[in-house]
């Protein structure tokens, strides 16, 4: 294959041309049967991960919590005042439904709780090799249930970031199934929805995205033999009808650009609520977390939030009787 190099435009920030340059390389994985060296791959991933983002240096609080089961990190901004009726997101991390947990999913659920400006709970889901599917949708659902135990799902938000897209999107399939209300929202940014990579630009971005490679190996070891096709792996195969409000968000030079668009069509066909989102130039995860299109990203986030949550939260009490309200 030629060598293909892509400067970075000028229609970018310089610190998202900065970002552009630094090359993410090629990453060759384990055999599929060797154990250990994925949990070692894993591990220092998560390392790494906790050193670049170090919690101590942030004003934020974080809460370890066992939900059912599940470990939740509960991250509070720092002059974000605890409510009874406050909103909470639900964050499922990313890193390739392989990395990203313990110390790492602390550490970013710390920065998106201080992003978003909100309660933030992320689930540190069980993961493969150890954990394969169905225990990341498993952690997510039981934590979502009894999130919905304590507050009405018009406080409820959810979402999630690449891999984490995929299990906030098929949170919401095994929710419907099980007759569980929907959020207020679904946030999906540059989500992993389709495991069989089908789409226009795994082939077109292909070495134009400096962050991400095909995950085909680790899909694989997360499928463990369940056909890829399965709504509850690729949730963009799914039946989509009855989902809340979504915001998704891409770039132009993100391998997953095809998965959000075609997310985006099918919740449109299937008559949600939808806003995409495409950033010039923007990789896979943005351009590193703070840049002026980074902070526009998460204004625009924020911006959705706040718009469709507090409508619905204001549309649901107006049905309760006016003697009520302050009981």
């Amino acid at each position: 294959m030629s060598e293909r190099r892509f400067p970075a435009p000028s229609t970018v920030s310089e610190q998202a041309r900065a970002w552009l340059a630094v090359d993410g390389g090629e990453l060759s994985y384990p055999a599929a049967e060797d154990t250990e060296a994925w949990l070692a791959m894993a591990e220092q991933a998560n390392r790494s991960t906790a050193r670049r983002f170090p919690i101590s240096e942030l004003p934020v609080t974080v809460e370890d919590l066992d939900v059912d089961g599940a470990t939740v990190y509960a991250a509070r901004p720092d002059g974000v005042e605890e409510k009874a009726d406050e909103a909470v997101f639900l964050w499922m991390h990313p890193g390739g439904l392989l990395v990203g947990g313990g110390d790492a999913c602390r550490a970013t659920t710390a920065r998106t709780a201080l992003s978003m400006g909100m309660l933030v709970w992320g689930v540190d889901y069980r993961l493969p090799p150890l954990h394969p599917h169905p225990a990341a949708l498993d952690d997510a659902i039981a934590v979502y249930r009894r999130l919905l135990r304590d507050r009405d799902p018009s406080r409820v938000f959810a979402g999630g970031d690449s891999a984490g897209g995929n299990i906030a999107a098929a949170l919401l399939l095994g929710a419907k199934d099980a007759g569980l209300p929907m959020p207020a929202a679904l946030v999906l940014n540059t989500p992993q929805v389709d495991l069989t990579e089908a789409g226009d630009t795994f082939q077109t971005l292909a070495g134009v995205d400096n962050v991400l490679r095909s995950l085909r190996a680790t899909n694989a070891l997360y499928a463990a033999g369940a056909d890829l096709r399965d709504p509850y792996l690729s949730p963009l195969l799914g039946e989509l009808s009855g989902f809340p409000p979504t915001f998704l968000r891409s770039g132009t030079r993100d391998l997953f650009l095809s998965n959000t668009v075609r997310m985006h069509r099918k919740l449109r066909g299937a008559g949600v609520e939808a806003e995409l989102h495409v950033f010039e130039a923007m990789p896979h995860g943005g351009f590193g977390g703070d840049t002026p299109e980074d902070r526009e990203a998460a204004a625009e986030q924020r911006h959705f939030l706040d718009k469709y949550g507090a409508w619905l939260h204001r549309a649901l009490a107006a049905t309760v009787p006016e003697e009520e309200r302050d009981s």
